[in-house]
């Protein structure tokens, strides 16, 4: 007969006397969007799913001496939706450094004693910069009309002169110039970093050009306000983008280059033929010798880098005559991707070691976890600091001392960085989600898939930060505090950004796929997940669906607690009791037979046991007629369940919930003679009791030490309390009397 029968027959009925109900299993359907023919209840895109397309073709120059960046598009919106369209809106993100922009306007802030000048509230207007877009002008591509046009903020509305219908596109023009930022003196995303050393600069491009928001079956146009934080909602399109800089510059850009012979030399061109057909290193096409020759002169002349990107979600660029240029080609499925790294001297020698390495892991362990990698090439360009991405280039920090060395730390978090960033390809580029509104979206799904790089690459990396155990400090917090991870962007207290859209959302995956799904389960669902909607522009609703739909766990207790609540996993051991069966025979009509009242392990009114010194208090089993079992599965003989449990040790174990997070539990067990067990329990063993639960457990040795959540694996918060025997913890006053 199986443990759990005895168990069972050992467990009285759950008391739900003065509990606190919370609903904490019960299901998410009134919470998630009803499902459509557009997006299906199982998390899939439905048959009448549709997203709207924008194609573009930019001529872009940068003028070296005034920072100037003037630009010409043309967009051809194409109107997929099923309904007409009256006017169109454009995100105008540099608009957010305009005067009057809307991010000074709802920050709030106050005056101190003392104040580092530059962390003043208005230390942007001291550097004498005149952000946001300039529009030149705003036509009709056919007729060369005006269109009308309207500024809010970072947000364009242009109206269009006839109505655009269902399956219809529109093409229009825009002429615009903006000056480009310093970004050592701003922490945006983009901008250049002039070395004085040299006197060159360094440009990464970034958000600059207006560009189409996104207009879905979810909210019809989503023109939220750019305000900084929450970052890009956009479209898909084909690109072509002619970028015209210094003809001593090298440029990497979002796509392929389609004019190597105009601007390239004889050899760069044999060096970049080579590294699409070499995979044990990278080829270097611009060394750091050629590279520290351009630096000493700076060329007069123009040239035009043409670069071509099929159906892309937007487009940056990096140029710099300071550039080392280094390729390697990358096996994934029966594709060759091109993995590219930019970077100057002052970031060599660990750059030319690490990057383009990192992005050949990134690629292949991402590739593996969702889908092959299908875009032509990836980017890592160095910068002084943060990392940004964009599709098939990202902008990445992390750089040596001068003497040319670097400490583990910055190791680390170069690599990090890259992987983090190149990762991004995947979440959002291709699985396109919303992330002005859920961060989390694309940094904590990134950020996980991140650490299982790191787990499986770089062992000589700590993989803490994202892990359920390294979000424990962060989650002990104040939770008047916190915001939840199912939180708008720009709503989330920016020191609390970085935990809740991608560490704490990390955690949540790392313990799904680790402790309540398991990896099988897991992997195939996330890959579900990712491969229903590459290219397709996801909602939180299609993740949460789709993963309990390809895994048949049922997860809405999870999606409840860990990213609609800010509560913690505390568990609390609060007792364990050590029983043992008593040997004496008792007649089996029952007579004489008198139970102490309440429960038989109540220690007899005395206070909780402290450890296991006392031994284990006796109890009685009595005969039980067969009315008893009821309708019960798992019919049992009184004499089979006394025979089994004869000489063993059994121990009743109390579980308090006192952060409110549900949780599974993972006990773990040391008996007499040194050895250990492992026991999981899934969380629905809180369904009945949300705050307390007792469970019974039968052993063959005596137990004498008991821990829950030994190594920290579900995030438990409070590891004192999940220990028994009882440790003993000096009071705060006996800490100040040592001190």
């Amino acid at each position: 007969m199986k443990n759990i029968l005895i168990v069972f027959l050992l467990t009285a009925v759950p008391s739900f006397a003065q509990q606190k109900w919370q609903g904490k299993f019960e299901q998410l359907d009134q919470t998630l969007p009803t499902p459509n023919s557009y997006r299906s209840a199982s998390g899939a895109p439905g048959v009448n799913y549709w997203q709207q397309r924008a194609d573009y073709v930019i001529d872009v120059e940068l003028n070296e001496d005034t920072q100037l960046i003037t630009g010409k598009e043309t967009i051809t919106y194409h109107n997929n939706a099923p309904e007409v369209l009256r006017y169109l809106w454009l995100q105008l993100d540099q608009n957010n450094l305009s005067n009057g922009n809307m991010t000074d306007k709802t920050e709030t802030n106050r005056v101190r004693d003392s104040i580092p000048a530059r962390f003043f509230p208005l230390a942007g207007d001291t550097h004498g910069y005149d952000g946001g877009f300039k529009i030149k002008s705003v036509k009709d591509a056919t007729t060369g009309k005006d269109l009308p046009y309207t500024i809010n903020f970072t947000m364009m509305r242009v109206d269009i002169p006839t109505p655009l219908k269902t399956g219809d596109k529109y093409a229009f023009i825009v002429e615009w110039s903006y000056v480009e930022k310093d970004r050592m003196k701003f922490s945006e995303r983009g901008g250049y970093e002039i070395f004085p050393e040299d006197g060159n600069a360094l440009y990464t491009i970034a958000q600059w050009f207006p560009r189409m928001c996104v207009f879905d079956d979810y909210e019809g146009w989503q023109n939220k306000q750019f305000i900084g934080q929450g970052e890009y909602a956009l479209v898909f399109g084909n690109y072509r983008v002619r970028i015209t800089v210094p003809s001593d510059h090298i440029v990497g850009a979002t796509g392929m280059l389609q004019n190597p012979k105009d601007v390239l030399t004889k050899e760069q061109i044999e060096r970049f033929e080579k590294a699409k057909t070499t995979f044990d290193a990278p080829v270097f096409i611009v060394t750091e010798d050629e590279a520290r020759k351009k630096e000493k002169v700076r060329s007069k002349k123009k040239s035009t880098w043409d670069f071509y990107a099929e159906n892309v979600r937007d487009f940056a660029f990096a140029t710099s005559r300071k550039f080392i240029w280094d390729a390697m080609a990358v096996k994934v499925g029966n594709k060759t991707p091109l993995a590219q790294s930019l970077y100057s001297k002052e970031g060599n020698p660990l750059w030319a070691k690490e990057s383009t390495k990192a992005i050949k892991n990134t690629l292949e362990i991402y590739s593996e976890r969702t889908f092959d990698y299908p875009y032509p090439t990836a980017y890592s360009v160095h910068t002084a600091n943060q990392g940004m991405e964009y599709p098939m280039i990202c902008f990445n920090g992390g750089r040596p001392k001068a003497d040319g060395t670097w400490s583990h730390r910055t190791y680390e978090s170069m690599v990090g960085v890259i992987i983090h960033e190149v990762g991004h390809n995947f979440f959002p580029m291709i699985v396109n989600s919303d992330e002005r509104q859920w961060s989390w979206m694309d940094e904590g799904l990134n950020s996980f898939l991140e650490r299982e790089v790191k787990r499986e690459r770089y062992p000589d990396i700590s993989i803490s930060w994202g892990s359920p155990k390294g979000m424990a400090g962060y989650m002990r917090g104040d939770k008047n505090m916190m915001r939840p991870i199912m939180w708008h962007s720009d709503n989330i207290p920016g020191g609390d950004f970085g935990p809740n859209a991608y560490g704490k959302p990390a955690a949540a995956l790392t313990l799904l796929r680790e402790t309540v799904m398991g990896p099988e389960l897991f992997d195939k669902a996330f890959k579900e997940y990712s491969q229903r909607w590459m290219f397709k522009h996801p909602k939180p609703a299609d993740f949460f669906r789709t993963m309990e739909d390809a895994s048949a766990v049922d997860l809405d207790w999870f999606w409840r607690g860990w990213f609609y609540t800010v509560d913690n996993v505390d568990v609390e051991l609060d007792e364990v009791k050590w029983f043992k069966v008593k040997s004496e025979t008792k007649d089996v009509e029952n007579k004489g037979v008198k139970a102490q009242k309440g429960d038989l392990a109540s220690n007899n009114g005395k206070e909780k046991p402290t450890d296991f010194s006392k031994g284990p208090q006796e109890f009685t089993l009595i005969n039980t007629p067969d009315a008893y079992y009821g309708d019960f599965r798992n019919r049992v003989n009184d004499g089979e369940v006394k025979q089994k449990l004869a000489g063993k040790n059994i121990y009743e174990v109390t579980l308090k919930n006192k952060g409110g997070l549900v949780t599974p539990v993972i006990v773990e067990w040391t008996f007499k003679d040194g050895s250990k067990e492992i026991e999981r329990l899934p969380a629905e063993i809180w369904r009945l009791n949300e705050q307390e639960v007792k469970k019974v457990f039968v052993k063959d040795k005596e137990v004498t030490n008991v821990v829950i959540d030994p190594t920290g694996e579900t995030g438990e918060v409070n590891p004192a309390d999940n220990v028994f025997p009882k440790k003993a913890t000096e009071s705060k006053f006996d800490q100040l009397k040592k001190n």
